[in-house]
């Protein structure tokens, strides 16, 4: 089991750079979903690789060992338990921390969009749509029962009639496609392994273009998308970021917005086929490498429960005769 459970562990070392390589030759919404399916599965494979490395060395102390009727020197005889009593306590710290991360950045997220809610309640709504009374230019879909578009009255001034429209298509799409929870799968597999966390701004800029590209198929005029994008990005400031909105909402002005707006002049994109940097054989390739990663990764952890489940019941039969 000692070899097996550490593949989990090491292949977001390949499947991340793949799924980033990838990710670049999609259409944002097939990119959206590869990029966050990716990230939850390495961080389920590496959650379980870390409970069992914690599972393996909790039965080999004698209460536990006791508790389930197992034969400690039978144990000791599995070829990896040598290893697997220091191995398994630095892995139930990580497991921990893993899941204190988790809940944290659960209950931040759940938090902030509480606070955002009871901020914009004590404004009227048009619909979905509410305009705080702020000169800074600010807008953002705040998901919730019901979704909102929130914007400031600065961002209003800033922006001509036929831009207003195209931004908030740009934040409807993102409430309509629950965007903020591909986010949130992100930030949590993040907390669960550090390579996943360079999967979080690609992941981003996969969501903001699917929300362009659906602005623009809903105005129909993707250079009246471009330029509202642009012009929103020109009048929104960090520095004046609404202090109720969360961290884990997404913006039109957020991103890379040139490359954003060069994607929407590109009339290769309207028919919803980017332009390829590698070849049609590149493409697949680095989509089998991905998909031997993830499969390999879960593969890896299957085989080590197996492993540790077989022990287990060996140590069982032992003690029972």
């Amino acid at each position: 089991m000692i070899v097996a459970v550490w593949i989990p562990l090491l292949m977001p070392l390949l499947a991340v750079p793949a799924a980033r390589r990838l990710a670049e030759s999609l259409p944002p919404r097939a990119a959206a979903w590869l990029l966050a399916g990716s990230a939850a599965a390495l961080a389920g494979c590496t959650t379980a690789a870390l409970g069992l490395l914690a599972a393996a060395g909790a039965l080999r102390l004698p209460p536990i060992a006791a508790l389930g009727h197992l034969s400690l020197p039978l144990l000791g005889d599995s070829g990896d338990g040598a290893v697997t009593v220091p191995v398994a306590a630095a892995a139930a710290v990580l497991l921990t921390a893993c899941t204190l991360a988790v809940l944290h950045h659960a209950r931040r997220h759940r938090t902030e969009l509480r606070t955002a809610r009871q901020a914009t309640d004590a404004h009227p709504a048009s619909g979905d749509l509410c305009v705080l009374p702020d000169p800074a230019p600010e807008a953002y879909a705040l998901p919730g029962r019901p979704g909102r578009v929130v914007v400031t009255a600065g961002m209003l001034r800033a922006l001509p009639p036929a831009e207003r429209e195209a931004l908030f298509a740009h934040e409807r799409a993102h409430l309509a496609g629950r965007h903020h929870l591909f986010l949130l799968t992100a930030t949590l597999s993040a907390a669960c392994h550090p390579l996943l966390r360079s999967l979080r701004a690609p992941l981003a800029y996969a969501l903001e273009r699917w929300a362009d590209e659906a602005a623009a198929s809903r105005v129909g005029d993707r250079r009246v998308t471009a330029r509202a994008i642009g012009r929103a990005a020109l009048a929104a400031r960090p520095e004046d970021r609404a202090p109720h909105r969360p961290g884990s909402v997404l913006a039109a002005t957020a991103g890379p917005v040139p490359r954003r707006v060069a994607a929407l002049l590109d009339e290769e994109r309207a028919t919803g086929h980017p332009p390829i940097r590698a070849g049609y054989l590149g493409r697949r390739l680095i989509a089998a490498a991905l998909l031997s990663c993830v499969a390999f990764s879960a593969a890896a952890a299957l085989d080590a429960a197996a492993d540790l489940h077989e022990t287990v019941e060996v140590a069982q039969g032992e003690v029972a005769h």
